[in-house]
């Protein structure tokens, strides 16, 4: 079958976040991702910022360039458009695409609120898309699955998260993403870690039926540091860096959970010296599982120190390892990409076997319109938040 022709928005040599070079690019042009992809064109600001990225990256001649996401879109040798750009820019470049009827695969999170991503959608499903909600197959999601699914702790009863997004400090932005401090653009801490969070602890526990939450901006003022780590200025956000959350789950898709309380604290910054930025439990009627990690961000980030997935027995009293891996080949790939390369070779795999309209969830992967549940749940979290919940 003929390799899926890619085109790649975002691949920047100026850009903000390295995402795309470093989370994509790797396994596109692996030999793994060369047998099922083939990076064909770049969209960037100007054509010629994509040439520039096209000759800092050492891409192939034959790459296309373009700055106008309307060209792009009318270009009939693309077949899946891969977006990467700041959040607020995402409706725009993929927008022509998907009226198109190109495949797109779109970071997370979607566009910058509800409403847009109701308009980009037209709100229904879009089974030929990806969304960068990645997190859904990280390994440790997958092995959590895994053992709730041998009833090793019994029906779930309860689960707490404590979380901090701890990749930043608590009282500055760095200048290059001092956006973050701007609700209105739609990527800053809540929306991307926690989003990544919550949404990969609903893929294992299921949905809110309905959930209360409080969040707070603890610090009105934070400082802006240069890339000198020196501090530029300050800037007063409009983006809560605290969140507590709660609710109770509907049934989870392999039925272990069903009405079980879910608790979520997520802070911005770092935790209590010495203490983990993850610890997740995970509460049933003959055991609890506890997961720790260097910080929340499963999906991409949080692999520089040791990842523990235990289980106490209640009726024993023993606690054991219950382990956790990477499949061989995405060893291979640096860290960023292997999670990303596991959603890449799901599509891969659909597409490769005809696009069935069923696809078993060890196959599955996250698409645009479950990212439009997740933006429904943001949109009443900062409504609760706007009504002074």
């Amino acid at each position: 079958m003929a390799p899926i022709r890619v085109a790649l928005i975002g691949l920047s040599t100026s850009a903000k976040v390295a995402w795309a070079a470093e989370a994509h690019l790797p396994y596109l042009l692996s030999l793994r991702g060369g047998s099922h992809y083939i990076l064909v064109a770049l969209l960037n600001s100007s054509v010629s910022a994509a040439e520039a990225a096209k000759k800092h990256y050492n891409l192939d001649h034959s790459v296309k360039t373009y700055g106008d996401p309307a060209a792009l879109a009318a270009d009939p040798d693309i077949d899946l458009v891969v977006c990467n750009t700041r959040v607020d820019v995402h409706y725009r470049t993929v927008e022509p695409s998907l009226r198109a009827g190109k495949a797109v695969f779109v970071e997370w999170p979607l566009t910058e609120n509800l409403s847009r991503a109701l308009d980009l959608t037209r709100n229904q499903e879009i089974p030929n898309s990806i969304i960068g909600l990645q997190g859904r197959v990280s390994p440790i999601t997958l092995r959590l699955k895994e053992i709730l699914a041998t009833g090793a702790i019994g029906k779930v009863l309860s689960s707490e998260i404590r979380a901090f997004g701890n990749l930043l400090p608590a009282d500055a932005f760095p200048e290059n993403v001092a956006y973050f401090a701007n609700r209105k653009v739609g990527g800053h801490q809540i929306n991307i870690a926690f989003g990544h969070l919550i949404d990969y602890a609903h893929e294992v526990l299921g949905e809110f039926e309905d959930f209360e939450s409080r969040m707070q901006i603890q610090r009105p003022i934070k400082k802006i540091i240069g890339a000198d780590g020196q501090r530029t200025g300050t800037v007063e956000p409009d983006v809560p860096d605290f969140l507590a959350i709660h609710g109770r789950l509907g049934k989870s898709k392999a039925n272990v959970v069903d009405g079980a309380t879910l608790v979520a604290t997520f802070r911005h910054g770092h935790p209590f010296k010495d203490m983990p930025g993850l610890t997740w439990t995970v509460n049933g009627e003959r055991g609890e599982l506890k997961v720790q990690a260097p910080g929340p961000y499963l999906m991409s980030d949080s692999y520089d120190g040791p990842i523990s997935i235990q289980l106490h027995d209640h009726a024993t009293d023993e606690v054991r390892e219950m382990g956790w891996d990477w499949k061989d080949w995405q060893k291979e790939l640096p860290i960023r990409a292997r999670i990303i390369a596991e959603v890449y070779e799901r599509y891969a795999k659909w597409v490769e076997h005809g696009k069935p309209e069923d696809v078993v969830d060890g196959d599955n992967w996250p698409r645009l319109h479950d990212a439009v549940v997740r933006m429904r749940e943001f949109d009443k979290l900062y409504r609760q938040y706007d009504e002074g919940w």
